[in-house]
């Protein structure tokens, strides 16, 4: 194995994917048959600048290019080769969010987040404009709110792109977009594969009385389909990604994608009647769907897969954050008493603790919200366990009551597209840090969705690993679509471990969520207090 990849880094035959998460950036080099063989990463932190959630571009260069220098030093110490040249490189980072900028290229405003929830007016305006559900955190959100709000700077803005559109431009020199970034940007049109021309119609009329300079179609980023070449990486480029120098300039690029689209992939949920669910800071599930929905819902976004396959996604803002917190309470109690911490033991105990615990958590509520969580109607969060001196308060059902919560939102939104809409799913895979300890993250998920579970190991490798599979698919998918390169080369024979869930979990699942509904005033009243 470790002569084989290192001809396939020499041959220049390696394929790059870099994905940017919220807590993360992460590099993995793949062979030629689509495996990992070496990784990189850099930790990094948003920083709440005026009241707004936001990464420096100082942060976002010196975090990319530490990863691709620990990538470097990886490939060195297994291999003892340099990385001169690659057959590929794909670009993800988190979707949605706001960077607009000017005709010199500079950033009008500090690039916000898609964890602001500061665009109410915007959304719920476009929302009834286009009679499509428009979130919060969507770019078309933030640039009307910018407009609402009467921002100098909006009348500047020559380019508005994502965090991933924003680092593939400056790699290549080209303002383009894969597909299921740009749909959480604007809204697209599946049969076009373009942002839909009757909402920017719309949005153009919406804004005309202010007098703008540019149109919508002008200041977007051409949007690319999986498996076309999105340009090539230019000498700025490979200096602005490898300090050393070793990197060569002209390697394609695939279209830079969000971080939904790569999960995607990685979890092979591409397929209509497929489904995934990412489960770590923050939560969604991606049900690929075979039609459009009956009518618009608040607590479901549509979205698209790499491809363009229309998906159904339900977002959630909060998913591990708090249960982490209440982990680390333990692993203090260890150190208070001199005991070794081993953070993987804390977690498989504490985890595996939980099933042991009453399916309704004995009447324990957690709520999770670090920050707002718009599919139940929250624009700021507040963590909080609640409970009555008549439930049964223990470990097991708090760790339990942590777990549920973590997917609780989750069920709210995916309830509807089941219930409601009777959507029919063939395979939902897990992917994400919940399904770190085995069994546990699994059957907690089966049971808020009363759906089977598969994980797969490769799944571990996250985004990155997709967005490395999407530059593979263009380099060497051929005349397959990416359904079928997937299920015949990257997946063959891999299933992953399933879990089905039980009807006593379902149950007590149903029951937890009843008692979360019934109590989210005091979840409310929690934050009107801070």
């Amino acid at each position: 194995m470790s002569d084989k990849a290192k001809a396939t880094i020499e041959s220049g035959n390696a394929i790059l994917g870099i994905e940017f998460g919220s807590t993360r950036i992460k590099a993995v080099l793949i062979d030629e048959n689509n495996n990992p063989i070496a990784q990189g990463s850099h930790q990094w932190e948003n920083q709440l600048v005026d009241g707004l959630w936001t990464y420096s571009l100082e942060a976002v260069w010196a975090g990319v290019q530490d990863c691709y220098r620990d990538l470097r030093e990886n490939v060195l110490s297994l291999y003892g080769v340099e990385i001169e040249r690659l057959a590929a490189i794909g670009i993800s980072a988190m979707m949605h969010g706001y960077m607009p900028f000017d005709k010199e290229g500079n950033l009008l405003v500090p690039f916000r987040t898609w964890r602001n929830t500061n665009t109410g007016k915007a959304a719920a305006a476009l929302s009834e404009l286009f009679v499509y559900n428009i979130p919060l955190r969507w770019s078309i959100s933030h640039l009307y709110q910018a407009v609402l709000d009467h921002e100098p700077h909006v009348k500047d803005v020559d380019f508005l792109t994502t965090l991933a559109g924003y680092i593939h431009w400056r790699l290549t020199g080209e303002k383009v977009l894969g597909i299921g970034d740009a749909s959480g940007m604007l809204p697209v049109d599946p049969a076009t594969k373009n942002f839909s021309s009757d909402m920017v119609e719309k949005f153009d009329n919406l804004v005309k009385p202010e007098g703008f300079s540019w149109t919508l179609s002008e200041i977007l980023p051409k949007v690319l389909t999986a498996g076309t070449r999105a340009g090539v990486l230019t000498p700025v480029g490979a200096t602005l990604l490898d300090t050393s120098g070793h990197l060569q300039a002209g390697v394609p690029l695939c279209p830079p994608e969000g971080d939904a689209g790569t999960g995607m992939v990685a979890t092979n949920a591409v397929e209509q009647r497929t489904g995934n669910v990412s489960a770590g800071t923050s939560s969604f599930s991606m049900i690929v769907i075979e039609k459009e929905l009956s009518r618009p819902y608040e607590e479901i976004d549509m979205v698209t897969t790499p491809d363009g396959s229309l998906v159904a996604m339900v977002h959630c803002n909060n998913c591990t954050s708090d249960l982490n917190a209440w982990v680390n309470l333990f692993r203090e109690y260890n150190e208070l008493l001199g005991l070794p911490v081993d953070m993987n033991e804390i977690y498989s105990k504490l985890y595996n603790c939980a099933l042991g615990g009453d399916s309704d958590c004995g009447g324990l509520v957690s709520y999770n919200f670090f920050s707002g969580e718009p599919v139940v109607g929250f624009a700021e969060g507040s963590p909080l366990l609640v409970r009555s001196v008549a439930d049964r308060f223990n470990l097991a059902n708090i760790m339990r009551a942590h777990l549920h919560a973590s997917v609780a939102v989750l069920k709210i939104g995916n309830d509807i597209l089941f219930d409601k809409e009777d959507v029919k799913v063939d395979r939902i895979t897990g992917h994400g840090g919940l399904f770190k300890t085995p069994v546990v993250g699994q059957r907690i998920l089966a049971a808020a969705l009363n759906s089977p579970i598969s994980v797969m190991e490769t799944a571990g490798e996250g985004g990155a690993w997709g967005m490395a599979l999407l530059g593979a698919f263009m380099a060497r998918g051929g005349m397959a679509s990416l359904p079928e390169w997937l299920n015949d080369v990257v997946f063959r024979g891999n299933d992953g471990t399933e879990i089905a869930p039980t009807p006593e979990d379902v149950a007590g699942f149903n029951a937890y969520i009843k008692n979360y509904l019934r109590r989210l005033p005091v979840e409310r009243a929690a934050v009107e207090t801070n």
